[in-house]
C-alpha cells in the first residue's frame, strides 16, 4: 500500500472548519500523481507518449471529521486494470496518525491520448511497468463494461 502524509492547511477548511469535500478529492489527486511519478509516469513521459489520466468518478465515504492541526495520510491501491492499461481502479484511504480509519474512496479513470482526446491503452513500457507493480486484495482485471456499472448518460439542456 502506498502512503502520503498531509498538513490539513486553514484553506483545506470548510465553514464547519473540518476538511472540506473538494480537499479530499486534491490531497487523494496529490497523492495518485506522486505515485505514477514515482512509477514512471511522470510529466516527461506522459508528454513523450501524449497520454493523460482522466477521472470516470471518486466514490467518497467519510466515516469521521479530519480537523485541523492533525496530519492524514492517504493511502493507493491498483484494485483493477484492463489488459490494455486503459483503464484503471484506485481505491483510497485516509488515516489519522493513529491509524484510524477516516475516510474511503473507489475512483476509476481511463488514460486519454492528448491528441486524439479519446480513451487509450497504455505504451508497452509503460503498460509493463504498471503490471509489475503491487495490486490490492481483490484485484480485477477491467472491461470497458466495469467502467459503466453506474451507466450514467449526460442529460443536455437543450
Amino acid at each position: 500500500m502506498y502512503l502520503k502524509e498531509f498538513e490539513v492547511r486553514w484553506s483545506d477548511l470548510d465553514a464547519n472548519r473540518h476538511l472540506a469535500n473538494s480537499a479530499y478529492i486534491n490531497f487523494m489527486s496529490h497523492t495518485r500523481m506522486a505515485y505514477l511519478t514515482e512509477h514512471g509516469f511522470g510529466h516527461k513521459n506522459m508528454v513523450k507518449y501524449h497520454i493523460g489520466p482522466v477521472v470516470f468518478y471518486e466514490h467518497m465515504y467519510y466515516f469521521r471529521e479530519i480537523l485541523p492541526g492533525v496530519p492524514v495520510r492517504v493511502s493507493l491501491e491498483i484494485k483493477g486494470l484492463s489488459p490494455d492499461g486503459m483503464f484503471f481502479e484506485f481505491h483510497h484511504n485516509f488515516y489519522d496518525p493513529k491509524g484510524r480509519h477516516l475516510a474511503h474512496c473507489e475512483m476509476m479513470g481511463g488514460w486519454i491520448d492528448l491528441e486524439s482526446r479519446k480513451l487509450t491503452g497504455l505504451p508497452e513500457a509503460l503498460l509493463s511497468g504498471f503490471e509489475s507493480l503491487e495490486k490490492a486484495e481483490g484485484f480485477r482485471h477491467l472491461t470497458r463494461e466495469d467502467t459503466r456499472k453506474h451507466f450514467k448518460r449526460p442529460n443536455d439542456l437543450a
